[in-house]
C-alpha cells in the first residue's frame, strides 16, 4: 500500500478551514487504498489522537499559520521524506526549499498551490516576493501540481509553461437541516428576508463595498458572520455601521448547527472574495442551492461557470438588489445546486486526488 504524507494544513479532525475539510475528506474515501500520514498543528489540538480516519496523525509544535508556517511545512516534509512515497504539499508557504529536498530524497511530491496566495493584500512587500519565489520553486520542481480554479491552471500554464491537474473542492458535506426558528429568532432572523455571508473579514473580500450597497438599500437584510476584531479594518467597518439595525455584523460562529441554520434561511448568498481560486465558501453555498451574487472576478466567475449574477462595485450590487425577484432567485438557486452536483462532489475530489496518488 503507498504511503501518502499530507503536510500543510492544520490537521485532523477538521475543525479550522478548507484544507483541514479536504484532508478530512480525502482520508475518509482513500484510507483502504492508501497508507495516510497528517502532519497537525500541536497547539490546536489539546486532545492528541493517535490515528483518525484510518491516518496516522504527526504533531508538530510550530503554528500551521502565519509566518511560523514556512518552518511547519518545512519540518513536516523532513520528517515525511523518511518514509512516504508521495508527499502531499497543501500551500507554498514551505516550497522554498523544495529544490534541496528533491535532491535529497528523491520522493514524489504533489503540490496544492491554492489561490495565489502572494497576491492577498494582507501580505507586505518582503512576504508577496517570498510567496512568490516559493511558488515558483513548489510549480518548478513538483512532480504533480494541483490546481484548484480553471484562472489558476491557466495562470500555472502561462507564467510556468507548466500543466496541471485541475481538482476542485467537494461542498456536498453541507446539508440543508430542517428550519430552527428559535435559532433564527436568537439572531433576530425569523421573520426577515435576508442575504447572507460568512467569511474572513479582510479587504480583498470586499466586505466595505458589500455592507456599503446594503445600507443603501434597505429592502433586504444583511448578514455577515466574521472576525471583526481581527484587524483595525474589521473594528472600523463594524463601528461605522453600527447603528443600521437592518444589518447583522456577527462574531464568529463555530457551531455547525447554527451556522447552517442561518446561512440555509437566507434569501441570497453574497461571496464578495477576490482571491483564493475556488473558495469552499463558495462551494458550499452552491450546493446547499442557494442564489449567489459574486464579485465578478474570474475565478469566481469560473467556479459558478458564469451563471451567478455578478457585480464589481457597490452600486452595481445596489442595482442588482433592487432588480432581483423570487422567480429569479429561484431559478438561480437551482443552477447553482444542478452545477454542484456535477462538478463539486467529493467523491468527484477524491477520484480525483486517487489517481494522482
Amino acid at each position: 500500500m503507498k504511503k501518502i504524507a499530507i503536510v500543510g494544513s492544520v490537521g485532523l479532525p477538521a475543525k479550522y478551514g478548507g484544507w483541514e475539510t479536504l484532508v478530512d475528506h480525502l482520508t475518509t474515501r482513500l484510507s483502504t487504498s492508501f497508507e495516510f500520514t497528517v502532519y497537525c498543528c500541536a497547539e490546536k489540538y489539546p486532545e492528541k489522537l493517535a490515528t483518525y480516519n484510518g491516518a496516522k496523525l504527526v504533531y508538530i509544535n510550530l503554528d500551521a499559520n502565519g509566518m511560523q508556517s514556512i518552518i511547519y511545512d518545512l519540518w513536516s516534509m523532513l520528517k515525511a521524506v523518511r518514509y512516504a512515497d508521495t508527499i502531499v504539499v497543501l500551500g507554498v508557504s514551505g516550497c522554498v526549499f523544495m529544490p534541496v529536498l528533491k535532491l535529497i530524497s528523491r520522493k514524489k511530491f504533489v503540490i496544492n498551490i491554492d489561490g495565489l496566495e502572494w497576491r492577498r493584500a494582507k501580505w507586505s512587500g518582503f512576504a508577496k516576493w517570498f510567496l512568490k519565489l516559493s511558488e515558483s520553486a513548489a510549480v518548478r520542481y513538483a512532480d504533480q501540481v494541483v490546481t484548484d480554479n480553471k484562472a489558476i491552471q491557466d495562470y500555472v500554464k502561462t507564467q510556468y509553461g507548466r500543466d496541471s491537474a485541475l481538482i476542485a473542492y467537494g461542498g456536498d458535506h453541507a446539508v440543508r437541516p430542517q428550519r430552527d426558528d428559535a435559532i433564527l429568532a436568537k439572531y433576530e432572523l425569523d421573520r426577515v428576508k435576508y442575504a447572507f455571508k460568512v467569511c474572513r473579514i479582510e479587504p480583498e473580500n470586499n466586505i466595505d463595498m458589500i455592507i456599503e450597497a446594503f445600507a443603501s438599500a434597505p429592502m433586504m437584510d444583511l448578514v455577515i458572520v466574521g472576525n471583526w476584531d481581527n484587524s483595525e479594518y474589521g473594528k472600523q467597518l463594524r463601528q461605522k455601521y453600527a447603528g443600521i439595525a437592518h444589518l447583522h455584523l456577527l462574531d464568529p460562529i463555530y457551531d455547525h448547527t447554527i451556522l447552517n441554520q442561518l446561512r440555509t434561511a437566507c434569501q441570497v448568498y453574497v461571496h464578495g472574495h477576490s482571491a483564493g481560486g475556488t473558495n469552499p465558501s463558495l462551494v458550499e453555498a452552491m450546493s446547499l442551492g442557494l442564489p449567489v451574487l459574486a464579485y465578478g472576478c474570474i475565478f469566481n466567475r469560473e467556479t459558478t461557470n458564469q451563471q451567478a449574477y455578478f457585480f464589481d462595485t457597490s452600486v452595481e450590487l445596489t442595482e442588482l438588489l433592487n432588480s432581483l425577484d423570487e422567480a429569479k432567485l429561484m431559478l438561480l438557486g437551482q443552477q447553482m445546486k444542478q452545477l454542484a452536483d456535477q462538478l463539486y462532489t467529493w467523491d468527484r475530489i477524491s477520484s480525483g486526488y486517487a489517481h494522482i496518488f
